[in-house]
C-alpha cells in the first residue's frame, strides 16, 4: 500500500510526560508515525511537536480528533507541503576511497552539503533541505556504500503570506 504522508504540527504544554502521552495515543490507535521532531518554542510554557503520519494506517481526521482529546495539546495544525516550508537534516558516513572521493565531493558541491569529518576511507557529510532533496542526496550516496546514516525527521512551519496587511 502506498504511503499517504501528512505533516501535523502540535503545540503542547511543556510538561514532563506529554510526549509519552502523545506517542502512547498513536501506539494505542495503531497510527504509524513516519517521523517526529520536538522543539521548544519562544514561549517556555509550550513545545512544538512535528509529526509526519501515514494516513494510510488511519484517516487524518481521526488522528486529529484523538490528539485534540489530550488535555496538554493546545493547538493542532495540518501543514500541506504546498503551504509550508519543510526541512530535514541528514548526517551520513559513506565509503570514500581515493578514487571515489572526487565524485562524492562533486555531489557535496551540487547539493550544497557539508563535509563534517574525513577519514582515510570514509567521509561524513550532512545536508539540510527539503525531504525530497535529502532523499535524492541519500539515493546518490547509496552506490558508494552508506556506513551509517541518521535523519532528524521533518520539521515544518507555515509559509509566510506574500501580501502585507494594512496597518
Amino acid at each position: 500500500m502506498a504511503k499517504t504522508l501528512h505533516t501535523l504540527v502540535v503545540l503542547v504544554e511543556n510538561k514532563a510526560g506529554v510526549l509519552a502521552r502523545v506517542a502512547g495515543l498513536f501506539a494505542r490507535r495503531g497510527f504509524n508515525i513516519e517521523s517526529l521532531a520536538v522543539a521548544p518554542t519562544p514561549d517556555e510554557r509550550f513545545s512544538r511537536i512535528t509529526f509526519v503520519v501515514d494516513v494510510a494506517s488511519a484517516p487524518l481526521d481521526q488522528v486529529v480528533k484523538q490528539l485534540d482529546k489530550l488535555i496538554n495539546v493546545v493547538e493542532i495544525r495540518q501543514l500541506p507541503p504546498a503551504e509550508s516550508v519543510e526541512r530535514e537534516l541528514m548526517v551520513a558516513t559513506v565509503n570514500a576511497s581515493a578514487a571515489q572521493r572526487g565524485e562524492i565531493m562533486d555531489l557535496v558541491r551540487i547539493f550544497e552539503a557539508r563535509v563534517l569529518n574525513v577519514g582515510p576511507d570514509h567521509l561524513m557529510v550532512s545536508l539540510s533541505g527539503s525531504p525530497g532533496r535529502v532523499d535524492d542526496f541519500e539515493d546518490l550516496l547509496r552506490p558508494y556504500g552508506i556506513v551509517e546514516l541518521q535523519r532528524t525527521g521533518r520539521i515544518a512551519l507555515p509559509r509566510l503570506s506574500r501580501t502585507t496587511t494594512p496597518a
